[in-house]
C-alpha cells in the first residue's frame, strides 16, 4: 500500500499545483512533437522504477504540451472544464477500477447510472420513459441512437438487421441540414448506412432546416428515413424549429434524431429552454457531459424514446455472463462491453450543482459569450459576424489594407494563441474565415472576459507576424 500512497499523493500534489496555476499559465502551448519526444521518448527499460518517480517525470515531461483547456480563458472548439466534484469522482472511479458492463461486476456503478440517467432526462426535458446510455462522447451517442433507429425502421419492414446484416436490407435514407456536425457523418459510416445515402438540405440564413424543404424531401421518396435535427449549430448555436419539423417527419414515418452535443443543455435553463420547444417529440437525442455539464472526458449521453429497439440493437447474452433481473445491466444499452464507470462523475456533478446550479452555469456562459463578442466588436478592425443567441459567436478581423480579411483573421488567432492569454479556434463560415467563440467552462468569469478582450486588443494594436 505504500506504493499507492506515494503515487497518489504525488499525483494529487501535481494536479492541484496545475489547477491552481491555470490563471497564471499560458492557455496555449508552443510545444511541438520534437520537443515533447525529447522529454518523453525513452527506451523501454528492463527494470521498472518507483511509481512516484514515474508520475513526477511524466508530469514534468508532459507539462510543456498541456493546453489550458481546464481554465476560464479557453474558448476553442466547444470544450468545457471539469467541476471539482466531477474530477474527484473520476479519481475515485479509477481507484475503484469497476468494469461497468454488468451490474454483477459493478453494482454501485449500475445504480448510479440509473439515477443519473433519470436526473439528466428531467433536466433536459426528455420523456421519462426514454432509455439511455452513458458513452464516450457525442460521436458514440450518435452511433447508439442510429443503431436503434436502424433496428426500428427495418423491423417494421420485416428485416432483423442484427441477425441478417445490411446486405439485401431495405435501404435507409438520411436527411440532414448542410450545417450538420462531422460526428454524425462518422456515425452514419460506422453503423453501415453509408454517407452516399445522406441528403443534405440547404439551411436558411439562421442556420436552420426549413419545414418546407424537409416536407419536400420526404414526399419525393418513400424509403425508410432518419431525419437529423440540430440543437445548437456548431458555429452559431442556432436551433432547428423542432415543433414544426418533427411532426412533418413523423407524418412520413421517419425517425427523428437530435444532435444536441452542447445545445441540448439549454433546456436546463428557464431563460433558454424556449429554444428547444418541441424537441421532446423526437425519437432520439445525443449530447455531451464533457461540454456544458463540465465533467471530465470522456462522457456522452444517448437517449432513445423507444427502449425496445435500443435494447435489441445492443444486448448480448452468453453462458458465462451474470445478468440481474432487477438491476440495470449497462451492456444492454451501450456499444461498449468492458467500460469505465463514467457515471460517477456525472452523478457527482449533478449533486454539486443541483438544478439551479446547472441553470446558472448555462446562463453565465451565455452572458459571458455575449459580453466577449460585444467587447471584441468594439475594437477597431473587428467585425461581428454572429452575435450569440446562446454561447457561440463569430468575429473576423479586417485587413487594414482591405486585401485579405481571411489571412488577417488567421494571423490574429495565431498571435492570440502565441501570447498565451486566451485560446480561440478558427472556422470558415459562409465563405469567410472567422474566429469562433465558445464559452462553456464553469470557471469563466467577468475578469476572464476583460482580460481576453485586452489580450486581443494588444494583438490588434501591434503587427501580427507575417
Amino acid at each position: 500500500m505504500d506504493s499507492y500512497h506515494a503515487a497518489l499523493e504525488t499525483a494529487s500534489r501535481l494536479a492541484l499545483d496545475y489547477l491552481e496555476s491555470l490563471d497564471r499559465r499560458p492557455v496555449a502551448t508552443g510545444a511541438d512533437r520534437a520537443s515533447l519526444l525529447q522529454g518523453l521518448d525513452r527506451p523501454l527499460a528492463d527494470e521498472g522504477i518507483p511509481p512516484q518517480q514515474v508520475i513526477t517525470e511524466l508530469a514534468r515531461d508532459a507539462e510543456p504540451g498541456i493546453i489550458g483547456s481546464a481554465g476560464g480563458r479557453f474558448f476553442g472548439w466547444v470544450i468545457g472544464g471539469a467541476l471539482p466534484s466531477a474530477v474527484a469522482a473520476d479519481w475515485l472511479s479509477v481507484a475503484w477500477d469497476q468494469n461497468a458492463a454488468l451490474s454483477a461486476c459493478a453494482p454501485a456503478a449500475a445504480v448510479v447510472e440509473e439515477i443519473a440517467g433519470a436526473w439528466l432526462k428531467e433536466l433536459l426535458g426528455l420523456p421519462a420513459h426514454a432509455s439511455f446510455a452513458f458513452v464516450g462522447g457525442c460521436q458514440m451517442a450518435h452511433v447508439t441512437c442510429l443503431a436503434a433507429a436502424r433496428h426500428a425502421l427495418l423491423e417494421k419492414r420485416g428485416w432483423n438487421v442484427e441477425e441478417r446484416g445490411l446486405t439485401g436490407a431495405p435501404p435507409i435514407r438520411i436527411i440532414s441540414s448542410d450545417q450538420r456536425h462531422g460526428t454524425f457523418e462518422r456515425a452514419v459510416r460506422l453503423v453501415g448506412l453509408g454517407s452516399a445515402n445522406v441528403e443534405y438540405l440547404a439551411a436558411d440564413p439562421q442556420s436552420r432546416l426549413s419545414p418546407d424543404a424537409l416536407a419536400h424531401a420526404l414526399e419525393k421518396d418513400n424509403r425508410p428515413a432518419i431525419v437529423l435535427l440540430q440543437a445548437g449549430e456548431i458555429n452559431t448555436g442556432e436551433y432547428d424549429p423542432f415543433a414544426k419539423l418533427i411532426p412533418i417527419a413523423h407524418r412520413h414515418d421517419a425517425w427523428v434524431h437530435v444532435d444536441g452535443a452542447f445545445g441540448l443543455w439549454a433546456a436546463a435553463s428557464p431563460r433558454f429552454r424556449h429554444l428547444l420547444a418541441g424537441v421532446e417529440l423526437a425519437d432520439s437525442w445525443a449530447t455531451d457531459g464533457h461540454k456544458w455539464l463540465n465533467v471530465p472526458y470522456d462522457s456522452g449521453y444517448a437517449f432513445i424514446a423507444h427502449p425496445e429497439p435500443h435494447r435489441a440493437s445492443m444486448t448480448h447474452r452468453a453462458a458465462y455472463l451474470t445478468h440481474n433481473a432487477v438491476m440495470r445491466d449497462q451492456m444492454d444499452w451501450n456499444p461498449d462491453w468492458s467500460r469505465r464507470a463514467r457515471g460517477f462523475s456525472t452523478y457527482a456533478a449533478l449533486r454539486e450543482l443541483g438544478r439551479n446550479g446547472v441553470a446558472a452555469m448555462i446562463d453565465r456562459c451565455c452572458d459571458h459569450a455575449l459580453d466577449l463578442v460585444d467587447g471584441l466588436g468594439c475594437l477597431p478592425g473587428v467585425e461581428v459576424l454572429w452575435r450569440p443567441s446562446i454561447n457561440q459567436g463569430l468575429v473576423r478581423f479586417l485587413d487594414p489594407n482591405g486585401a485579405d480579411h481571411d489571412r488577417r483573421t488567421d494571423q490574429v488567432i495565431g498571435s492570440v494563441q502565441q501570447r498565451g492569454e486566451a485560446f480561440f479556434t478558427g472556422t470558415t463560415w459562409r465563405g469567410m474565415r472567422a474566429m469562433r467563440i465558445s464559452v462553456c467552462n464553469w470557471q469563466t468569469g467577468e475578469a476572464d472576459v476583460r482580460r481576453t478582450v485586452n489580450a486581443v486588443a494588444s494583438v490588434l494594436y501591434s503587427p501580427c507576424p507575417q
